[in-house]
């Protein structure tokens, strides 16, 4: 099996320190169901246009241009050659501006990751004494990358014999959690069901192990593609819970009896003579 190709190819630099790396992808769409868009009078897949919004016209790709609204309807023209002259840094170097305790990390900014590797023979010395001294320290370095034509924040952490790096979220494409949480009121509840609902966890506790992992929506999806295909039904759609926690306690003890476990202050079930 081939070795996956390089999405961005530069220099890692902490310090004084540098050494080429390569960033490669750490997610795959392969296995994902795509649909395409048919027309349906003809059953024939349908191309996407740009259109001008004033003449209805497809526009072509050498008469496109990307336009900045600096003003409602006025649009600054911004041309491929004054975005490729942005000579930063960042398209050839992740400079390393600070390390950050991996605890600390806010797991909510972290969106896409790849793997780090280094470029060459001559580069693995220094790409290796840098990742165990981080691993020593368990902190992530902070950094930011131009890829696919855009800046991003990133964080570096050692992971197995190379490293992560993942994409951060903007704090503003984040939305407050006390504009979520601050309405919520916590109300009053006997601390025994505290108790119960902690069994209910203990007998559920196992490692985090991502290859038992099933995506059921695209489960679905195959299943009916599949019985379509054969002619035959599309499965019958799993029914909704109908069962309504009033009894808060009742759910609780029923889902321990479940699971095998008896609830501190059971008695025993009688015996028949």
């Amino acid at each position: 099996m081939a070795a996956p190709r390089a999405v961005w190819k530069g220099f890692l630099k902490v310090g004084s320190v540098t050494c080429g790396v390569k960033l490669v992808g750490a997610t795959t769409e392969t296995g994902k169901v795509h649909f395409k868009i048919l027309n349906r009078e003809d059953g024939l897949p349908v191309k996407s246009a740009y259109v001008d919004e004033g003449t209805g016209d497809v526009v072509p790709a050498e008469d496109q241009i990307k336009g900045y609204e600096a003003e409602k309807g006025e649009f600054l023209e911004i041309e491929p050659s004054e975005i490729k002259k942005l000579k930063l840094t960042s398209h050839h170097t992740l400079e390393v501006d600070s390390f950050v305790a991996i605890d600390d990390i806010d797991t909510r900014y972290l969106e896409k990751p790849y793997y780090v590797i280094p470029a060459d023979r001559a580069a693995a010395k220094a790409f290796n004494v840098i990742r165990e001294a981080m691993a020593n320290k368990r902190v992530a370095a902070r950094s930011c990358v131009v890829l696919y034509q855009r800046g991003r924040e990133v964080v570096i952490q050692p992971f197995g014999k190379g490293m992560l790096l993942t994409e951060l979220r903007t704090h503003n494409e984040m939305i407050s959690e006390n504009s979520v949480f601050n309405d919520l009121k916590t109300p009053k509840y006997d601390k025994d069901l505290l108790e119960i609902a902690g069994l209910l966890i203990d007998k559920k506790v196992t490692k985090f192990d991502p290859s038992k992992f099933e995506d059921t929506y695209e489960d679905a999806l195959i299943a009916m593609i599949d019985a379509k295909r054969k002619g035959k039904k599309p499965p019958k759609p799993t029914p909704p819970p109908k069962e309504n926690v009033v009894d808060l306690a009742t759910v609780l003890k029923k889902s321990l009896a479940k699971e095998g476990i008896k609830a501190k202050g059971d008695k025993p079930a009688r015996k028949s003579a």
